[in-house]
């Protein structure tokens, strides 16, 4: 397409004739708005998305937003910013809640949608205002651990590579992708300890990881098998764990509704059952803040036992009093029988 001399050249996104017609046709309307009238420039959902991509580099959750912007462009590709409104945001979620997904992961790819818009709106003035997206309702977050009965029932259906990795898992707490990416540069088992690098963690900073005596074993028995690498399968690094023989060993174990990710939970779970105050499992599991081990904290009332003592020990002294005539200080009921 041409344009007052000079050529625009951009990709309809769709092999349909008549949609590409009409995408050129609004394109060159917007084009002409903008030379000959000083409209602002319409920015397209393909150009936010990538620009997105492009400044958050360093997320965690990168690759998620990969996949849900992927989804995403099956709607959205070639759509103005200031096109998704409420009633397109409400498309997109049916959409999505056709495909069986749970309420929250529809939350995810809503607040990445939220996300973007705002940033073209506040950051970058490329949209004059945002869509309010509210999100669906999600369960309390679920805690799932397993007893050590049925931990070690788990560790004997498992084969060798997998047992190891689920034993170092339940040592140190660390989340899968820290254990299947974990390096020999990463450990000094003279001092007894690994560290996982800031670029390595959810919450971007680094995490010290003392390890137990049992997580030192689990070490040396890897030692000599990769060069780089602590965890393999038949010489080569370990990248997917939820696989077959995974899924067999719970089943065989009588385990279920149980994630490679309960592992954590697991760990953190045994820590407060044994007494470890939160600040310290906080540090120890590279959590942000305290709140997000407060969920384990209902696993654990030692430290109110205590109180509940005395309220017993005022009832036992109590009962006590009750049993005598306060007036004439005998036992009550004795005189009575005699």
């Amino acid at each position: 397409m041409t344009l007052n001399g000079r050529t625009v050249q951009k990709s309809t996104g769709t092999p349909d004739k008549n949609k590409a017609q009409e995408f050129h046709d609004r394109l060159k309307a917007q084009l002409w708005e903008q030379s000959k009238l000083g409209a602002k420039r319409r920015y397209t959902w393909n150009e936010a998305g990538l620009r997105w991509l492009n400044e958050t580099l360093h997320k965690a959750s990168r690759v998620d937003d990969q996949g849900h912007l992927r989804w995403l462009d099956l709607y959205l590709n070639g759509a103005a910013l200031d096109e998704i409104n409420r009633d397109a945001v409400d498309k997109l979620i049916q959409a999505k809640l056709a495909t069986q997904v749970s309420n929250s992961t529809v939350n995810r790819m809503l607040a990445l949608i939220r996300a973007i818009l705002r940033k073209a709106a506040l950051e970058w003035d490329w949209l004059d205002k945002v869509p309010k997206i509210r999100l669906l309702p999600e369960p309390s977050r679920r805690i799932r651990w397993i007893t050590r009965e049925e931990a070690d029932r788990l560790l004997l259906e498992l084969p060798n590579h997998l047992k190891a990795m689920v034993r170092f898992s339940l040592e140190t707490g660390l989340r899968q992708a820290n254990v299947t990416g974990l390096l020999w540069s990463q450990i000094d088992l003279t001092r007894r300890c690994a560290w996982i690098h800031p670029d390595q963690a959810k919450a971007r900073r680094a995490i010290a990881v003392p390890l137990s005596k049992a997580a030192v074993v689990i070490i040396r028995e890897q030692l000599g098998k990769h060069s780089t690498h602590v965890f393999t399968y038949h010489g080569n690094p370990v990248t997917q764990v939820n696989t077959k023989a995974w899924r067999q060993a719970l089943q065989r174990a009588g385990i279920v509704d149980f994630r490679w990710h309960d592992l954590r939970h697991t760990w953190a779970s045994w820590h407060v059952q044994a007494g470890t105050p939160l600040h310290v499992l906080q540090e120890l599991g590279g959590w942000e803040s305290v709140e997000m081990v407060r969920r384990y904290a209902h696993l654990s009332s030692e430290h109110l036992a205590e109180y509940v003592d005395r309220l017993s020990a005022f009832r036992v002294v109590e009962s006590a009093q009750d049993s005598y005539d306060l007036a004439t200080g005998h036992k009550k009921g004795l005189d009575n029988l005699a």
